[in-house]
């Protein structure tokens, strides 16, 4: 599956693409960020490479920029809404693309098809020192729950 937006394309990650990714085993058509992926994707990345079923909806997407076609990024769910409808997401860019508003667009994608797909929550959370990752999940309607020493908890009701 494929979440279209203006400048960026989430495409769903399988086990076996994510077993590749790991490896760096880029193939025609994969067109991956030599930066990519990064170091704190690789373990999600890892888990779902050794799932043998996996949630169709609330899983692990590359960012493709449309410009270029290459991608340069991941958004990921960290699993389908739990009893309260609520989900958590994380998402980052590899630095060569980061600036240009496609973070903020895929965390929008995101959201909405969580929505789509029975959310009722979202929750994300950043390192303190990451401004530019706070001000991408405020600009998504995503507000400041809670603060520790390292980082900023936040949480946006998904309604229509």
């Amino acid at each position: 599956m494929t979440l279209l937006g203006e400048r960026v394309a989430l495409e769903t990650i399988s086990p076996a693409l994510a077993h590749r990714i790991i490896l760096r085993d880029e193939r025609p058509g994969d067109d991956w960020h030599p930066d990519y992926p990064f170091a704190d994707e690789l373990d999600p990345l890892r888990s779902l490479a050794a799932e043998t079923r996996t949630e169709p909806d609330f899983t692990m997407y590359l960012v493709r920029r449309r410009s270029d076609g290459l991608a340069v990024g991941g958004f990921g769910f960290f699993g389908p809404p739990d009893d309260t409808g609520t989900v958590e997401f994380g998402y980052g860019l590899v630095p060569a693309a980061r600036g240009a508003g496609l973070a903020s667009e895929a965390v929008h994608l995101g959201l909405r098809h969580a929505m789509a797909c029975g959310a009722r929550v979202a929750v994300a959370d950043t390192d303190l020192a990451n401004i530019a990752s706070q001000r991408v999940l405020e600009k998504n309607g995503l507000t400041e729950v809670k603060r520790t020493e390292s980082h900023v908890f936040y949480r946006r009701a998904l309604t229509a």
